[in-house]
């Protein structure tokens, strides 16, 4: 018998939720250019998440095989609930991100990109070249997100307060946020007591 069922009352830790990070860009993944977007998207999630979580990022080339192995492992081997990549989502050749993640999914979520487009035209007329898209791959969220750091950050407060209960409905941990900063929305019904 563990030491956990000698407690009997004790409350169990909340699972750890794991979320994918992925850096789609020729040029990161060689070395040639530092990596500005994951680093961006782990701080961003530091800064928005309490609940407790760890990270799994990727690198990868601007090529569609690539960008659907990783998310396939991080939805599949890592268990990831959440999965960011940013980078890729533009109207040039190799810019092949929302390929990627179409294919890897079971379902497409239009809404995020909707609103993510909606958010940076307030910033920038050409929001309108970017093709940001989200999907749910078994009980995993993918959310593409533009390669600019600072759209990253913009893009994110549009959809996180969707995410958590998104997160729920699939399946995958409870995920809660710091409220002065984002407030997640979940109906009466779902939320946890206390929460």
């Amino acid at each position: 018998m563990t030491l956990a069922c000698l407690a009997g009352n004790a409350v169990p830790e909340p699972a750890t939720a794991r979320v994918g990070i992925v850096t789609v860009s020729d040029r990161a993944s060689r070395g040639v250019y530092e990596d500005r977007g994951g680093p961006a998207i782990r701080d961003y999630l530091a800064e928005v998440l309490t609940s407790t979580w760890e990270p799994c990022a990727r690198v990868v080339e601007d090529e569609v095989d690539q960008i659907a192995a990783a998310l396939r492992e991080l939805c599949d081997d890592e268990g990831c609930c959440l999965v960011v990549t940013t980078g890729g989502t533009g109207p040039a050749a190799r810019d092949v991100t929302p390929e990627a993640t179409l294919a890897v999914c079971d379902k497409e979520m239009p809404g995020f990109g909707e609103l993510m487009r909606q958010v940076s035209l307030l910033a920038v007329p050409t929001a309108i070249l970017s093709r940001q898209t989200a999907g749910i791959r078994g009980s995993s969220l993918i959310v593409n997100l533009p390669g600019q750091p600072k759209a990253i950050g913009e893009c994110l407060d549009a959809v996180f307060p969707a995410i958590p209960y998104c997160v729920d409905l699939i399946g995958g941990p409870y995920l809660t946020t710091n409220e002065a900063r984002i407030k997640a929305f979940r109906p009466k019904s779902a939320k946890k007591p206390g929460s």
